[in-house]
């Protein structure tokens, strides 16, 4: 799946021309260094300025400003920060957002985090580190004193900038009035890249984030020896993502307490994104004011999804600061804290679309909301009351869960090849629409004749022609059954009591199908595979068996505020997108079923021209496994960038291995740079780190 990085998926763009300078002497913008700036027809200037912090590193900013601002009036600023280099990599989405805002008497401030980009200085050690928090601090303050600034700062962004807008809420700095977070969660450690659920996740995003350490900064590319000390020679992220394989202080160092968050938070997610969970987290527990709105959508905006409905959400966001940062009387802040679309069954299928279903306007908890508890039984159903005691057992198939997904998230092929491997249990026929909105719980009771064993849960719609479509689910790491941060092996033969929400989601299941309950050990390669051949056993029936609960709610709900269909975009001059973000690419899979052996293919590829040049990127993960000797697991990342100059052609290459036995993760990871095809820099690490109940 793909994390933090900004997506280019096809968009429809009004063009821009730039046709003079302006803003810089007009209004006396305080910066450090020359700037230049552009002025669009669409009123709109783009400055350049240079953010100093106070160890003299230097952060590059872009700043869109409405064109018509006037000699002493003061507007407010919205903070974009990020890694995702501003004047290449994430130039076309960033003029599809910010303009739209300045438009509306904003400056968006579209700052790179340093080490990044051409902001000065080294990566920090990791994503969302003190030293990005404590240089966002800077920003803020410094947006805030400038000379056409109300003194009213709000951040907003999607993935890395939504996580780090509720960041920065939780630090509370002091011209920072409101956020907006797009698919963003504060849950590091188990529902972040890294691990989910408590399980180690290998992801595109290692791949290419490790990659994106080395680069330099656009368009002039410098390849000096204090750019490769910097930069190419920057320690790779994940090798010190895979040293910390629990819960604890290194997860937990970035995030406060929601309840710390004092200011009023607007917060959208998908229902096909996998850090939707906070929505929930974030109503319940923020006591400032927050809305959420909850679409259809997967990692992406609501207006360009691959999966709709597709709505304008910019002019929801711009009331939302109008009222917040302007201090405009629009009433926003008496409208429904939640506004939600309920999913329809459907058929399986993961190609774009739009998911059938109707928005609906809700309080949290939803009202009318009434938990309905379902239980695993003999025979494979499920059953509204208690069933006789049973016991099922299932062998540990360590390359099962393939069509599970990559994530929590995306919508999927017909799960039934996933269930194959999985025990499942299936209600009878319903006999009226059956609605559920929330969090689902379920309960095992289990054991293992092996130390280590993980289990998933999987929520499914069966059809009446049989096939089966996801709908939402979780896993746990049964090692950290008591405890993340002080996780415990299993004694074989032992029976444990495990709680698992699933994640949020909503779902009408049509009269007619069936609600089906699916349960495995092994979900790869979106989970890493535990390490021991085994069978586990699962308890049904009676008061304490295996079960299910559903937060069912009335099929229909109140009605919600109507949204606008999505509007056209600006576009940079001179920029020409030809080729989708690498997310979500294809992947195949090949199985060997004499040896047991099977492997997973991912690759994706990006394309951008721009008038100094070119930037060609390909990432490409295998990941390895064998069922008879699930230890021996392993997988091979490849990231590729392609700097076309009119001088010369960088290539910037990453190489990534990861294999593990029983008792060790063996980690290499190579980052190399070419100039016209002859190798200039190259650095490798290497590391053999313990497994730490994984």
């Amino acid at each position: 799946m793909q994390k933090h990085r900004s997506l280019a998926v096809a968009r429809s763009y009004s063009r821009i021309r730039a046709n003079g300078f302006a803003v810089a002497a007009a209004f006396g913008l305080l910066l450090p260094v020359a700037a230049t700036a552009v002025a669009s027809d669409r009123g709109v200037h783009v400055v350049t300025a240079m953010i100093p912090m106070p160890d003299g590193v230097q952060l590059a900013a872009t700043l869109y400003m409405p064109g018509n601002l006037k000699s002493g009036e003061r507007v407010p600023a919205l903070l974009e920060y990020l890694p995702y280099r501003k004047d290449d990599d994430t130039l076309v989405e960033d003029y599809a957002l910010h303009p739209y805002f300045a438009r509306h008497g904003y400056v968006g401030a579209r700052v790179d985090i340093r080490g990044f980009g051409n902001s000065g200085g080294a990566p920090p050690t990791r994503e969302y580190s003190a030293q990005e928090q404590e240089d966002c601090e800077q920003v803020i303050a410094w947006l805030a004193r400038q000379p056409w600034s109300n003194g009213k700062v709000g951040m907003l962004g999607i993935s890395w900038g939504g996580f780090n807008s509720i960041q920065m809420a939780m630090r509370a700095p002091p011209a920072l009035k409101t956020i907006l977070a797009v698919a963003a969660t504060e849950e590091l450690f188990t529902e972040d890249v890294h691990y989910m659920d408590g399980v180690l996740h290998v992801d595109e995003f290692e791949v290419a984030m490790d990659l994106d350490q080395g680069r330099s900064g656009a368009p002039n590319f410098p390849v000096d020896e204090q750019t490769f000390a910097m930069r190419m020679d920057s320690t790779p992220w994940s090798l010190d993502y895979f040293r910390h394989q629990r819960n604890g202080p290194f997860w937990r160092a970035p995030v406060r307490r929601l309840e710390d968050i004092k200011i009023p938070c607007f917060v959208i997610g998908g229902l096909q994104d996998g850090y939707r969970n906070s929505i929930a987290r974030m109503l319940e527990r923020v006591p400032a004011p927050v809305h959420a709105l909850l679409g259809p959508w997967n990692h992406d905006f609501p207006n360009t999804s691959m999966y709709g409905p597709r709505i304008e959400w910019r002019d929801q966001a711009v009331r939302w600061f109008d009222h917040w940062l302007k201090g405009v009387n629009n009433g926003i802040e008496h409208e429904p804290r939640l506004v939600v679309y309920q999913q329809h069954s459907h058929p399986p299928g993961a190609q774009a679309q739009d998911v059938p279903g109707e928005w609906r306007a809700e309080s949290w908890p939803p009202e009318g909301l009434k938990p309905a508890s379902f239980f695993m039984a003999p025979n494979h159903v499920l059953t509204t009351a208690p069933a006789s005691a049973g016991l099922d057992h299932l062998r540990y198939v360590a390359s099962a869960g393939v069509e599970a997904g990559f994530w929590w998230g995306e919508l999927l092929t017909d799960q039934r090849p996933a269930d194959a491997f999985s025990l499942t249990y299936d209600s009878a026929p319903l006999k009226e629409d059956l609605a559920m909105l929330g969090r689902a719980r379920a309960h095992l009771q289990v054991a293992s004749d092996a130390p280590l064993a993980d289990w998933f849960v999987r929520l499914e719609d069966v059809a009446e022609d049989g096939s089966v479509t996801a709908i939402t689910g979780a896993g746990i790491n049964g090692a950290q059954r008591n405890s993340q941060e002080q996780p415990e092996r299993l004694a074989p033969g032992t029976e444990y009591g495990l709680d698992l929400d699933l994640y949020l989601t909503s779902w009408t299941w049509a009269a007619g199908h069936r609600i089906r309950v699916a349960v495995s050990n092994a979900q790869w390669p979106m989970l890493w595979p535990t390490p021991y051949p085994m069978t586990t056993t699962l308890r049904l029936g009676e008061s304490g068996g295996s079960s299910v609960v559903l937060p069912v709610v009335p099929t229909r709900g109140r009605a919600p505020p109507l949204f606008a269909n999505p509007q056209s975009h600006e576009v940079p001059p001179g920029v020409v997108n030809n080729g989708d973000y690498a997310w979500p690419g294809s992947w195949k899979l090949e199985r060997d079923e004499l040896s047991g052996r099977s492997t997973v293919t991912w690759r994706g590829t990006s394309a951008l021209r721009f008038s100094w040049g070119s930037f060609d990127h390909f990432e490409q993960i295998v990941y390895h496994v064998d069922d008879t000797q699930p230890a021996q697991s392993a997988a091979e990342g490849e990231a590729e960038s392609v700097e076309r100059l009119p001088d010369r052609v960088l290539t910037y290459r990453g190489h990534l291995r990861i294999k593990t036995d029983t008792n060790t993760l063996h980690y290499s990871y190579t980052r190399e740079l070419l100039r016209d095809g002859v190798v200039l820099h190259t650095r490798s690490w290497s590391e053999d780190v313990p497994r730490d109940l994984q």
